[in-house]
């Protein structure tokens, strides 16, 4: 139906479904804060439970756009978003704020993550791994690390007890963490709602959760399908079209966050939203459907997006470890290496 719109309505309809998905992203984000809040999750749980409802406008699309045999469109859109957020959100948010002052110890805990999963996504993007083991592979550092989130009263819960030298280590990095997430994760009306529910409160939390998934699901999808209808007829390449327009739009609620937390010196805030976002954007958006529906044979392009998201991710975590956070000279440094990828992707698309 949507390949019959003349472009002008199909270009009206793709920018209504993206404010559509943004303004329902947003909608879950608070809905399901609310939630996990009375659930009593860690602040570290919260804050993932966040990312991946903000993440839900892209991985939509790259999902919709796999399913579609899209395939170029539909790891553009999960891998450009992930070298936008670090430009957008950690790029952006030092520039605007001047320095995002980071613990040593938290850049670690959330740079080891994100480093073994851009890993993975190269391995699966060319080829060198399948999807499905790609899956097994990431879970191996993934899932000890939302262990250890979402383990309140650790390590005396954690079966195996990790050894005493890294059990002191990591609770301080957690605690360091989650420091900094609290009041950047907390609106007061929001938080005062979750500890003081009002009779059936939790029960329209949820469905109000549930309605706004479903629209963001339909927005992304009207949304993904548009822009691969209008790049199709304005010979616009697919891995364009994923990891240029697409990715910008579904990250902007991401950036908007990151600049508005870096600006109250939330530090760790910012680069959990950023790593953890891109980390489940990898998981979600790319591997688990292509485990499913298939990713097809690996491509120069879509290479190319995948080494730029995993050397970009390397640069901005040895950048922030040596300086113990990202200032404002850094912060324009990422934002010159994505212009500089948007410029190569470019050439070798249309080269």
């Amino acid at each position: 139906m949507l390949n019959g719109l003349p472009s002008v309505a199909a270009g009206i309809v793709f920018l209504l479904s993206a404010v559509a998905s943004l303004a329902a992203s947003w909608l879950l984000v608070s809905r399901l804060e609310a939630l996990a809040e009375r659930a009593g999750l860690s602040e570290g749980m919260l804050g993932l439970v966040a990312a991946l409802a903000a993440d839900a406008p892209e991985i939509t699309a790259a999902v919709s756009a796999l399913a579609h045999h899209q395939t170029h469109v539909g790891a553009g859109v999960t891998l450009g978003s992930n070298v936008f957020n670090l430009a957008a959100l950690l790029g952006l948010g030092a520039a605007v704020a001047g320095r995002i002052a980071l613990h040593r110890k938290v850049i670690v805990l959330s740079g080891v993550v994100a480093l073994w999963v851009a890993a993975v996504a190269v391995l699966v993007v060319t080829g060198l791994l399948s999807p499905a083991a790609g899956i097994a592979v990431v879970a191996v550092v993934f899932a000890p690390y939302v262990l250890v989130l979402a383990a309140e009263g650790w390590p005396d819960r954690l079966v195996p007890r990790p050894p005493a030298g890294l059990t002191r280590w990591l609770a301080t990095a957690v605690a360091q963490e989650e420091a900094e997430l609290e009041p950047a994760l907390h609106d007061p009306a929001l938080n005062e709602s979750a500890r003081h529910p009002g009779p059936g409160r939790g029960w329209a939390d949820g469905a109000v959760a549930g309605a706004a998934l479903a629209a963001v699901v339909l927005a992304s999808t009207v949304m993904e399908l548009t822009a691969t209808t209008l790049g199709a007829r304005l010979a616009v390449p697919g891995i364009v079209t994923g990891a240029v327009v697409l990715a910008a739009v579904t990250s902007l609620p991401n950036a908007v966050a990151a600049v508005y937390l870096a600006n109250r010196g939330r530090g760790a805030a910012v680069l959990s939203t950023a790593l953890n976002s891109n980390a489940l954007n990898v998981i979600a958006g790319l591997l688990i459907p292509a485990a499913i529906i298939g990713l097809g044979p690996p491509s120069g392009p879509t290479t190319l997006v995948t080494a730029w998201y995993a050397g970009l991710t390397a640069a901005v975590l040895a950048a922030a470890y040596r300086g113990s956070g990202l200032r404002r000279g850094a912060g324009l440094a990422i934002i010159a290496a994505y212009l500089i990828f948007l410029g190569w992707l470019l050439a070798v698309a249309y080269g």
